[in-house]
């Protein structure tokens, strides 16, 4: 393999061989570096012309030579102008990443596609993982879509039509009282009873690398130029990090200029721990007590990327914002009555995010916005409760 790990944490090197889980020594997330040469921007020509899909970028991800990916078609998606949005937000220049064109429905398609497609050709025979929702939903497609087997712990305050395509794809499906950290519990719990590898965010190393193709993308569909602020709705944050490697790595590869896009992470003011963290200061994030907001998949009291993700905005000049429930079930309503989204929950939060940047000075009227609509709203049933 081309490529090494790195502790986020304390900056331990490990090879890539076999299954992975978090630093041995430090408890955080690994870091994939590869030791390939640079991709050429003489590739971009080439790369315009191969099939759609995320593993377009093969030369930016984890793939030994003539290796084929588990795939169902995952990432390509549209980026769309929305003047209308803007026009009642005041963004002369707003645009929406729409994910709820991906296979399964949402963004997390990418990452499972990567972890699942690590995880096979490194012998691991089945899977399992703690889900707000859509990751759950994923990693049933991807699990099925490789002949694994997968074992899936969700809220029981999950909503119905997340938890059906669960079951739908196969997955062996536990419903609990609780939030995600106490799937999370569990999920950790089997894995060590019975050998299943845990997929979690961030406990292994290559959700990140599948979610890092967010950027890729987005560069990719401005014509080899960044945006001026990305407003990402953060729960567990694995495309937030993504896209920080993503620019890094563009910009050490030639193929853009900086300055990279001001990320801005949002949260529920029910589940903010990144918010206060950041608010605050500090370095990581503590756990938030009972957690709650509609917008299931922001409901992660207590990320495992929290000191990644503070990185992340501090050293792009972001920032960090919560938003009401109400606020978010508003902007959804906008965005898809404006511009024909499918908007989630999540999606409203960065809708709602967008108004305070401008009321607040964080972003001008000419700058190029980028919101994430993170998945379908169809999959949480149209009342968002």
């Amino acid at each position: 393999m081309d490529w090494t790990l790195e502790c986020s944490g304390c900056g331990a090197r490990s090879d890539a061989t076999g299954p992975r889980t978090v630093c041995g020594a430090c408890g955080a997330p690994w870091l994939v570096r590869y030791a390939r040469p640079t991709p050429p921007s003489s590739l971009k020509p080439e790369l315009a012309a191969r099939r759609g899909g995320m593993w377009r970028f093969r030369e930016f991800l984890p793939l030994v030579p003539g290796e084929a990916p588990v795939t169902l078609g995952e990432g390509s998606t549209p980026l769309l102008r929305a003047p209308r949005l803007g026009a009642r937000l005041g963004f002369g220049n707003l645009w929406v990443k729409d994910e709820a064109t991906n296979p399964t429905g949402s963004f997390k398609a990418r990452g499972l596609s990567a972890a699942i497609t690590r995880a096979v050709a490194a012998g691991a025979t089945a899977f399992t993982l703690p889900t707000a929702g859509n990751a759950g939903v994923a990693a049933a497609a991807y699990a099925a879509r490789a002949g694994r087997k997968v074992k899936v712990f969700a809220p029981s305050s999950t909503p119905n039509p997340l938890l059906g395509q669960m079951t739908a794809y196969g997955a062996d499906l536990v419903t609990v009282e609780g939030h995600i950290g106490d799937c999370g519990q569990l999920s950790k719990a089997f894995a060590a009873e019975t050998g299943a590898m845990d997929l979690s965010t961030l406990r292994e190393p290559y959700r990140i690398e599948g979610k890092k193709t967010l950027g890729l993308e987005i560069a990719e569909q401005l014509e080899w130029s960044l945006p001026d602020v990305i407003v990402y709705p953060t729960g567990g944050g694995t495309g937030l990090i993504g896209m920080w490697k993503a620019f890094a790595e563009l910009l050490a590869a030639g193929w853009v200029k900086g300055p990279v896009p001001r990320l801005v992470s949002v949260q529920s003011s029910g589940c903010a721990p990144v918010v206060r963290a950041f608010e605050g200061g500090r370095a990581a994030c503590e756990a938030w007590a009972s957690p709650w907001t509609v917008a299931s998949g922001l409901r992660v009291p207590n990320p495992l990327g929290g000191a990644l993700m503070l990185r992340a905005l501090r050293e792009t000049r972001g920032t960090a914002l919560s938003v009401t429930d109400d606020q978010l079930v508003a902007g959804a309503a906008s965005l898809s009555a404006l511009e024909g989204v499918d908007a989630c929950p999540e999606g409203g939060a960065a809708v709602a995010a967008a108004r305070i940047l401008l009321e607040r000075g964080l972003a001008t009227a000419q700058e190029r916005v980028v919101l994430f609509n993170t998945g379908a709203g169809v999959l949480y049933g149209r009342d968002f409760k």
